[in-house]
């Protein structure tokens, strides 16, 4: 039977990627006990500096409430060639605190695109075509980047990246994504999937059936949900990613439209033995960002029998 884990994230107790939400700025000791005391075992880093990044320090903070460290986003604007170099470095440079305070299972450094950085991209999130995307020239370069990041932190931390797709970055589509896949070294670079930005990157199609697609190349899971309604206001009204997010497209679990108990037995059925990490926007009306964690966990706690019971 496999074991059901579920991590919370940084992102979900911070100041969001988007200004006048109103939101609180917590300190990295708060969140950690809050993250613990609603029932979540593992975290990831969030930016770096906003946790210490000296190894025994960080490490002791993480034994004292028993988390599992669990990742650390890395954004670079892979179209780029430019900022290969740098971001590889960044890349690096996080992935060797991750390997100092490394538990069981093994921490990911999770690569991004440097996702609502392009004007166009960031404006036409949750409705791009082939039309905004990368030329052949320029995905040889993205594709490049991320073998490049891939490969060097694995020499040298012994880590392995997975790559996070992501909305109002150049890989958001299901096409986007499979492009990125066949372009990249599957022994050195996988897939952390994301069921919101999934949904509504791809403009609501079902997130179990892209799992069942994407499945040799997905080491990680984040769940997210995303608000149907909310999401073809989106893009009846033309809105860009970030009044999309003011507006709440990604709601919390179990109020939109990802089916998290089918998701949960599909990877129950491939003995799926990592972590799940939620990640949530809290905004103002939804109350404190520990509620939120909580009526996360608990609902992810109401349907966890569809991962570790087999029919």
């Amino acid at each position: 039977m496999p074991k059901f884990l579920v991590g919370n994230a940084p992102c979900s107790w911070g100041t969001l990627e988007f200004e006048g939400t109103g939101g609180e700025q917590i300190g990295y000791a708060r969140m950690l006990d809050e993250l613990a005391e609603t029932g979540y075992t593992g975290t990831e880093l969030g930016d770096w500096g906003y946790m210490p990044t000296d190894p025994a320090a960080l490490r002791a903070e993480l034994d004292a409430r028993s988390l599992v460290m669990l990742g650390a986003f890395v954004p670079v604007a892979m179209k780029d060639a430019s900022a290969h170099a740098a971001g590889t470095a960044n890349a690096v440079k996080t992935a060797r605190l991750l390997a100092a305070v490394a538990g069981s299972p093994a921490p990911y450094l999770v690569l991004a695109d440097n996702n609502g950085t392009v004007p166009g991209r960031t404006q036409r999130a949750g409705r791009i075509t082939a039309e905004d995307g990368l030329t052949a020239d320029e995905w040889k370069t993205f594709a490049e980047g991320a073998n490049l990041v891939a490969r060097s932190v694995l020499e040298e931390t012994g880590l392995r990246t997975v790559f996070h797709h992501h909305c109002a970055g150049y890989v958001e589509t299901h096409d986007e994504i499979a492009r990125l896949l066949e372009l990249t070294d599957p022994k050195a670079l996988g897939l952390v999937f994301d069921t919101g930005h999934y949904t509504y990157g791809s403009g609501g199609a079902d997130a179990v059936a892209a799992l069942d697609a994407f499945r040799e190349r997905i080491w990680y899971v984040h769940l997210k949900d995303c608000h149907p309604e909310v999401a073809a206001r989106a893009r009846a009204n033309g809105w860009g990613y970030f009044e999309a997010l003011r507006h709440g497209v990604f709601c919390e679990l179990g109020q939109g439209s990802v089916d998290f108990p089918r998701l949960l037995r599909r990877l129950g059925e491939w003995d799926y033995q990592g972590y799940m990490l939620v990640e949530q926007d809290v905004l103002p009306g939804m109350g404190s960002p520990k509620e939120s964690a909580r009526r996360n966990r608990e609902y992810l706690a109401s349907i966890e029998s569809n991962f570790t019971q087999r029919a």
